[in-house]
């Protein structure tokens, strides 16, 4: 591994600042030069990636070549770290793709790198619709340890991250159980009484995912089970802050009831983020349109069809949504759920030489990457 020095400033107080590395590690941050230019920051860390750039998770037929070409797109986009979500699908097509993510990992240092484990989001969700969101309602089914352990069979073990819907009578249990293996359990795509909420968490659960979406259109004013969600101290919220999933007041509310140290950004991206702007066909969904700010819509109608958006956009949107610093944004994406993988996305001595240097002025809905370093190589 190549040893060298990455310069630029500190996105907190704009310090230049010296970042030396060395075998994969960050061995010292020192002073800068005063001509330094761009921030630097750890490399960005997404707990929820579907696909990006054409490349698809959940499509059926994938394939090792795929989980690699999609490891380095996302690297370009900034993200040196990702957990690729399986979406609710039968059981043998969930087995057949995470086996292929546990081959690509065992032949690519670089995918074994990027990828800590796998984020099953579903087939234990609501049923209905609304809450259901996009996953298919004929492979919705109760949470079944059983199928937990031909899960993990499939891939040795890879599975590190579940999302359930707690409305299940057995959901605390499950909860629970996973929690005792070592997997983060989050809540989503659910309608379940702020009690059942309260008994997963109780049991264990950790994390909201994209808390405000994968709900009813119609909630009770209150109780409901995102104001539970919102007030428990426990849970952490991933959000997505493209600026259609969640607008820029719910946002900033969410923030301040989470604290800034309990919220994280998750660009959520489907096969269609990072591509152009058009119209293009899916095999969940049918035919959407992709617009130019990003947001990703089934044709002729007001619904959203999945996110599209790099999660460097999502840091750049969420510092003007959320009325928040860069540095503070910058946490979401790095920090925060780096405490999901390990502690990853931390810019100290000792850690990976995971590392980004870009460019923003406040306004921007997006950073400008230059430079992206993983393990102190070149991207």
């Amino acid at each position: 591994m190549s040893q060298g020095l990455l310069i630029g400033c500190d996105p907190a107080s704009g310090n230049p600042l010296a970042v030396s590395y060395a075998e994969g590690r960050i061995t010292s941050i020192t002073e800068g030069s005063p001509d330094a230019r761009g921030f630097l920051s750890a490399g960005l860390v997404d707990l929820q990636v579907n696909g990006f750039a054409g490349y698809d998770l959940n499509a059926g037929g994938l394939t090792e070549a795929t989980v690699s070409a999609l490891t380095r797109a996302l690297t370009r986009s900034g993200v040196t770290t990702f957990v690729p979500t399986l979406i609710t699908a039968p059981e043998k097509a969930i087995a057949a793709a995470l086996a292929t993510i546990a081959a690509a990992r065992r032949a690519d240092p670089r995918v074994a790198h990027a990828v800590p484990y796998v984020h099953i989001e579903g087939p234990w969700l609501s049923p209905e619709d609304g809450p259901r969101g996009a996953h298919p309602k004929s492979e919705i089914r109760t949470p079944d340890l059983a199928e937990f352990d031909r899960w993990q069979d499939a891939c040795g073990g890879l599975v590190g991250m579940v999302t359930l819907s707690p409305h299940w009578p057995n959901s605390a249990e499950i909860v629970r159980a996973l929690v005792a293996q070592g997997i983060h359990v989050a809540i989503g795509h659910t309608e379940a009484e702020p009690g059942q909420v309260k008994d997963a968490i109780d049991a264990g659960a950790r994390l909201s995912t994209h808390l405000g979406n994968g709900a009813a259109q119609l909630l009770p004013r209150h109780p409901n089970f995102i104001w539970t969600q919102l007030a428990d101290e426990r849970l952490s919220a991933s959000l997505i802050a493209d600026g259609h999933h969640l607008p820029a007041d719910t946002f900033k509310v969410m923030l301040r009831a989470k604290g800034l140290s309990r919220a994280i950004l998750v660009s959520d991206a489907t096969t269609l983020a990072g591509m152009p702007p058009g119209i293009y066909e899916q095999p969940i969904g049918g035919k959407v349109e992709l617009s130019a700010d990003g947001r990703l819509s089934l044709i002729g109608t007001p619904y959203l069809a999945g996110a599209a958006l790099p999660l460097s956009d999502m840091v750049a949107r969420a510092a003007t949504m959320g009325g928040i610093d860069l540095d503070q944004a910058l946490a979401l994406a790095t920090v925060n759920p780096g405490g999901f993988v390990g502690r990853r996305g931390r810019l100290e001595v000792g850690s990976d030489a995971d590392l980004i240097r870009f460019d923003w002025t406040p306004g921007d809905l997006s950073l400008s990457i230059d430079t992206v370093l993983v393990r102190g190589e070149s991207a």
